[in-house]
C-alpha cells in the first residue's frame, strides 16, 4: 500500500497496476483514489471493462488511443478473469503502450503463475489487498472519527472489533450505524457499541415486519429462519415481533396527532434514530392494523404460555397471519 500512496502523493504513475486480494475495501478505496489521481474528473480520456465484456482486443484498442487534452488516458479492467485465460497478446501489447496510458486491473482471483502477472510485476504494481492486522484497523478507525468528532476509549474499540472482525467492509458498515445512532453526542461507549449489536437482531425484525407489510409471507417466513439460524430464541423473536407492533401503533398515534420525531422519542424513551425508523416504518398500516397485530402478538403469546402451540410454530403462524390480507 505504501507505493500507491506514494504513486498517487507524487504523481508518479507506472504504466500498469493490479489491486487484488480479499480486503474489498481496500481495492475499491484504491482503485477510486487511482482513478481520481490520474484523471482529475476527466470522463472522456476513461475507459472501463467489467467480467466477460473485457474483451483484448478491445482493451489494447483503447490503450493505443492517445489522450485528448490531457496528461493519461485511464483504462479500468475490472474482474476480468484474464489472469486465468490465455491473455499473450495483453502480455506481448504492454512493454509497447503509450507512456500516457495508465492500465488499471483489479481482480477478485489471482494466478500468480500466469504470464500476464508477470508482466505486470515487471512492468508495473501489482498490491495484494490483504485482511490487515490489529493495529492498522483500530487506527483507521480513529482517523475515521477524527473529522466527526467523536472519541472512543480502547476497551470500547476492542469491545466493537470483536463484534465485526477485521473485514473493513464489515467495519465501514457497522462503525456508520454506530454514527447515526450517537448523532449529537462525542463520546461512543460500549453500552452504544453493545447496542448496535443487539440491533442486528432487531433490524431482522424490522425486515420480518416490512416484509409483513408488503404481503410478502415467504420472505417474512424465510427472515424468520435466518434468526432461527442464528440461534435466536423463537420466544425472543415473538417478544421483539410484539414489541415492535406496540412501537409501531404508538408512533402512529403519536405521528397523527402532530407529534414531531424527537418530541415521539423522549416520550417513548427511544433513541431518536430508531424512533426516526419506526416512525417511517409505521406509515405502512393503519393504527386499526397495527392495533390488530398487536392483539394477534398477544395471543400467539398466550397460546405459548398455555401450551396450545410450541413457539416456533406460534411465531410462523403469526407471520401467516399478518402477512395475509386482512392486515391494512
Amino acid at each position: 500500500m505504501q507505493t500507491l500512496n506514494q504513486d498517487i502523493k507524487n504523481r508518479t504513475f507506472k504504466p500498469v497496476y493490479c489491486l487484488y486480494g480479499e480486503e474489498t475495501y481496500l481495492k475499491r478505496h484504491f482503485k477510486f483514489r487511482l482513478r481520481d489521481a490520474i484523471l482529475a474528473g476527466d470522463t472522456m480520456n476513461y475507459h472501463y471493462f467489467e467480467g466477460k465484456d473485457a474483451d483484448i482486443r478491445s482493451i489494447i484498442d483503447a490503450a493505443d488511443t492517445l489522450p485528448f487534452f490531457a496528461d493519461y488516458r485511464l483504462i479500468l479492467v475490472e474482474n476480468s478473469g484474464l489472469f486465468k485465460k490465455d491473455a499473450s497478446a495483453l502480455v506481448t501489447y504492454l512493454p509497447s503502450m503509450p507512456e500516457s496510458t495508465i492500465l488499471l486491473f483489479v481482480e477478485e482471483q489471482m494466478d500468480k503463475r500466469s504470464r500476464l502477472y508477470k508482466a505486470i510485476q515487471k512492468n508495473g504494481y501489482a498490491a495484494q489487498l490483504k485482511r490487515q492486522e490489529p493495529a492498522y484497523i483500530e487506527k483507521w478507525i480513529l482517523s475515521l472519527l477524527k473529522p466527526e468528532g467523536k472519541q472512543i476509549t480502547r476497551s470500547t474499540l476492542k469491545c466493537f472489533l470483536e463484534r465485526t472482525g477485521n473485514d473493513m467492509e464489515q467495519i465501514r458498515c457497522e462503525l456508520d450505524k454506530l454514527l447515526s445512532y450517537t448523532a449529537g453526542r462525542d463520546v461512543i461507549t460500549t453500552s452504544d457499541v453493545e447496542e448496535i449489536g443487539s440491533l442486528q437482531i432487531t433490524g431482522h425484525i424490522f425486515d420480518m415486519v416490512g416484509a409483513v407489510s408488503a404481503r410478502q409471507r415467504s420472505r417474512a417466513v424465510a427472515l424468520y429462519k435466518d434468526l432461527l439460524a442464528l440461534k435466536e430464541p423463537p420466544a425472543r423473536i415473538l417478544f421483539l415481533l410484539a414489541r415492535q407492533f406496540n412501537q409501531l401503533m404508538q408512533v402512529r398515534q403519536l405521528s397523527s396527532e402532530g407529534m414531531a420525531r424527537t418530541a415521539i422519542a423522549s416520550k417513548l424513551g427511544l433513541n431518536p434514530y430508531i424512533a426516526g425508523k419506526i416512525q417511517t416504518q409505521s406509515q405502512a398500516f393503519s393504527f386499526e392494523a397495527l392495533k390488530a397485530a398487536v392483539t394477534a402478538c398477544i395471543e400467539a403469546e398466550t397460546a405459548v404460555k398455555t401450551g396450545n402451540l410450541s413457539d416456533q410454530l406460534a411465531v410462523e403462524l403469526l407471520l401467516v397471519q399478518l402477512s395475509g390480507p386482512g392486515l391494512s
